[in-house]
């Protein structure tokens, strides 16, 4: 895992020529009502990173083994012939690490709307396989990143469950982590939507 002050391989949230999103402040706005996200779940949130923060590695060990353990899904790490790429699978880990904490810590403005829409370009042919030069697969379809939705959200609750908060702080964290994934997988769709978005 890449040290926390130290930026993984191919993170670019704080690079001064990160394109900005075609996602607008106030269509933020309308997806945060939409998945009932509000001051608590901010609260949560950072409480969440806090409890995180010294279990990354063994959160993305779960993660990477449940990846593992479907072929199809290892397939988008993978040479079109099917070889497991294991340099992109532990640069991918580290920026998938940088993603817990930023889920839980950074603030949503405008610079990680553009971040949002980078992660998101990464998913599809467009930017797929530039951050680590691999020969994989073109593209990783929508519907994946949809149903990874309850894996990323229901696999979390023990890590939030570790740090000995209470359990109605266990479900708030809990339920702010899924609001925030079910965000950032909204956000995520853009460029597989286009204009119906």
């Amino acid at each position: 895992m890449t040290s926390p002050g130290q930026p993984p391989p191919g993170y670019t949230h704080d690079d001064s020529d990160l394109a900005p999103s075609p996602v607008t402040p106030a269509d933020l706005d309308g997806l945060l009502a939409s998945v009932l996200f509000g001051p608590a779940d901010r609260a949560a949130l950072r409480t969440a990173g806090e409890v995180l923060s010294g279990q990354i590695d063994a959160v993305l060990d779960v993660w990477y083994g449940f990846v593992g353990s479907h072929p199809h899904l290892v397939a988008y790490f993978a040479t079109p012939d099917g070889v497991p790429i294991a340099g992109h699978l532990a640069r991918v880990r580290a920026r998938f690490g940088r993603w817990i904490l930023d889920t839980c810590t950074r603030p949503y403005d405008e610079r990680w709307l553009a971040y949002q829409q980078e992660i998101a370009l990464r998913h599809t042919e467009p930017k797929k396989n530039r951050t680590d030069h691999a020969d994989s697969v073109p593209h990783i379809p929508l519907r994946h990143i949809i149903a990874f939705i309850h894996p990323i959200t229901a696999t979390i609750r023990p890590f939030l469950a570790a740090g000995g908060h209470d359990e109605e702080e266990v479900d708030a964290m809990h339920q702010a982590w899924s609001k925030a994934v079910t965000l950032q997988v909204a956000l995520w769709s853009l460029p597989y939507a286009g204009r119906a978005w």
